[in-house]
């Protein structure tokens, strides 16, 4: 039996400001920082990284180099990508381990 296997690429998902917000929540309780970056990254791509550059005031490389597998984005940029976004980083206090 052949099976074709096709790429899944998240960011085609990621249709709505909801679907965004969850999608990087979920991310941010990892606590991870590469993989809340990489998230990051992903939704750059769903929202279109011309459009976030003109945005934010930052370059289309300086965007694909913070959100990159290597990538090292800084609070700033995070802050400025997700206010481009539409969606807000917020705090909460830590829920008791069971």
């Amino acid at each position: 039996m052949n099976e074709k296997v096709y790429d899944y690429d998240p960011a085609a998902a990621l249709e709505s400001e909801e679907a965004i917000a969850i999608f990087l929540a979920d991310a941010l309780e990892t606590g991870d920082s590469a993989y809340i970056a990489k998230a990051m990254g992903v939704v750059a791509r769903a929202k279109g990284m011309t459009e976030l550059a003109r945005e934010t005031g930052l370059s289309r490389e300086q965007l694909y180099r913070s959100f990159s597998e290597q990538g090292n984005p800084t609070l700033k940029t995070m802050l400025a990508v997700m206010r481009a976004l539409g969606v807000d980083l917020t705090a909460r206090p830590h829920e008791p381990a069971a």
